[in-house]
């Protein structure tokens, strides 16, 4: 019995960063809800938000972050996303950098996940994603390469 494909389903993802005093990069990770993986703040899209914005909010209301966001995304990784039913489908996660301005002490799920700022080695290592996992090490590769051209 051949399954009908579904289609895939588009979410915007915001890839939050900062520079330390030192130059150096962080990334921020947050924990998903269900399995704890880590993850990038992402979500469905925002009715009236264009993508770039519809990813600055959920990286506001996942990890409590504000800054400023790219309007142009920096690529995209596809995984399976498990509704409430039980059913999964699959999902496109259009990703936007995110350079992180401000941390807020309080933010709408920060009772439900965990955020922790790393290098992007250490990154990249809790990633389970490997579509993910190439889209931060790209942005993060293209960042060290335009610090060292400055």
């Amino acid at each position: 019995m051949a399954g009908k494909s579904k289609a895939i389903r588009i979410q915007q993802g915001a890839l939050p960063y900062r520079f330390r005093p030192d130059g150096s990069l962080e990334i921020l990770l947050v924990t998903s809800r269900q399995t704890r993986r880590w993850i990038i703040p992402k979500g469905w899209p925002i009715k009236g938000l264009k993508p770039a914005k519809s990813a600055a909010r959920e990286a506001y209301e996942e990890a409590g972050v504000r800054g400023a966001v790219a309007a142009k995304s920096i690529g995209s990784f596809v995984y399976d996303k498990w509704l409430e039913d039980g059913v999964s489908v699959p999902c496109e996660v259009r990703v936007f950098p995110l350079q992180v301005e401000r941390q807020h002490k309080s933010w709408p799920e920060r009772d439900q996940r965990e955020t922790r700022w790393l290098d992007p080695d250490a990154a990249l290592a809790l990633l389970d994603d490997p579509g993910l996992r190439d889209v931060v090490a790209t942005f993060a590769a293209r960042l060290a390469a335009r610090k060292a051209a400055e």
